[in-house]
């Protein structure tokens, strides 16, 4: 199995109880504590991120700083099975932190999991429609926030 490989099943776990969490628990204090400092959720994606970016690295800066970027340029990269377990990893982490922001907006709000699970369920598949249909749900009962009060990295 390649290192590419690893990551890509670490990152694939390491997400799951997160996605359990806020799905299942959204008020629960072990949901809380879990997902309280966002460098929790996302650190050890950063670092599966950093390890398979660090080698591409020249080869995308190259290819973004010398031409148009256009459908051919994106599909000609993800020819590259590197670059797919990175977008993988990618997807992932933007995805978890899409979710947590919106979690973080339910907390606060009187939605039941009924209704909060399957928009968080939309965030993990197909997340900027779950944040739309999340933002959408928060707005009609006036709980949208645009900014809750993230706490300190301390």
């Amino acid at each position: 199995m390649s290192i590419e490989e690893i990551l890509f099943w670490f990152a694939s776990v390491y997400i799951m109880p997160f996605w359990v969490a806020m799905w299942f628990f959204p008020k629960h204090d072990i949901t809380e504590k879990l997902l309280h400092n966002p460098l929790i959720c996302i650190a050890p994606l950063l670092g599966a991120y950093t390890i398979l970016v660090l080698p591409e690295l020249p080869e995308l800066i190259i290819t973004f700083s010398s031409q148009m970027v256009t459908p051919e340029v994106v599909k000609e990269l993800f020819e590259n099975e590197a670059t797919i377990y990175l977008g993988w990893i990618h997807f992932l982490a933007l995805d978890l932190l899409a979710a947590r922001w919106l979690w973080n907006q339910f907390r606060t709000s009187d939605l039941q999991v009924y209704v909060t699970f399957p928009i968080l369920f939309l965030c993990m598949m197909v997340a900027p429609f779950g944040v739309l249909l999340g933002m959408a749900t928060l707005k009609t009962k006036g709980e949208l926030e645009m900014m809750v009060n993230e706490p300190s990295l301390d």
